[in-house]
């Protein structure tokens, strides 16, 4: 893919874990993972969850200098100067990975219901996929492919939030979307890496601009990690939304 420029970028993606479902499969979710981390990290946490109709896709990041490390490289979903969304968006590192994320989902079959969450910086990618998801495209222009169902991020926050608002403006099917595309944030009080104002701020932000089908969850004293008190929360709300039967045992 080049531009004609000669300035496109291309990204090398990691390795790819895949969580098979134990039940009958009838939800496909990617999960994103947080910056220097790598999909194996999350897909062991994944398989042991009590959701047996969902097909877990763990991708890994490419390895890319990252400015907030002064350039130096690790994984990560774009380039980043600080984990809040204050700083410039790296457009063009979100468009790879969202693209890469709706690849992914885009050869699952038709009648499988389709989801994206993360943690952290996965959780910032998969805000801005369900942005890509309500405005029918990328940041660049190109059409976005995929029906989104189910968005979760945990400890993260939303890329692109000061032109959200515009970008929505005017158009009556992204308000539609946004209104009914379900999504769940959770942040934890103590959190000393992306800290909680910036994870409720987001949720103001889309919340603001029409996302009426959002739940922000609190825990208090937790830090940047999850907790089985906020995976239960996840499985929960997931089997709800998609209407998964037989999930919990």
């Amino acid at each position: 893919m080049s531009s004609g420029s000669g300035t496109t970028r291309t990204f090398e993606f990691g390795r790819t874990h895949v969580v098979r479902p134990k039940g009958n499969h009838q939800a496909t979710i990617i999960w994103l993972h947080g910056l220097g981390d790598k999909g194996s990290s999350w897909s062991q946490l994944l398989e042991t969850l009590p959701l047996p109709n969902i097909k877990w896709i763990c991708p890994t990041a490419p390895t890319r200098p990252v400015a907030i490390f002064g350039g130096h490289p690790c994984t990560a979903w774009f380039d980043v100067g600080d984990l809040s969304g204050d700083g410039p968006d790296d457009l063009e590192g979100l468009d790879a990975s969202a693209a890469h994320v709706a690849n992914l989902l885009s050869t699952e079959p038709a009648n499988i219901k389709l989801g994206i969450g993360g943690f952290s910086m996965g959780a910032a990618t998969a805000l801005y996929s369900a942005t890509c998801h309500i405005l029918g495209k990328y940041g660049n222009g190109n059409l976005y492919p995929v029906n989104l169902s189910a968005v979760v991020g945990l400890s993260g926050w939303l890329p692109c939030s000061r032109t959200l608002r515009n970008q929505m403006e005017g158009s009556i099917q992204a308000v539609r979307r946004a209104a009914s595309l379900p999504i769940l944030l959770c942040h934890g009080l103590g959190d000393d890496v992306v800290a909680y104002k910036h994870g409720e701020k987001s949720a103001q932000a889309l919340n603001s601009v029409g996302f009426r089908n959002l739940m922000f969850r609190t825990y208090n004293g937790l830090g940047h990690y999850t907790i089985p008190e906020e995976t239960d929360e996840v499985c929960n709300w997931l089997t709800a939304r998609l209407g998964l039967q037989g999930s919990r045992s």
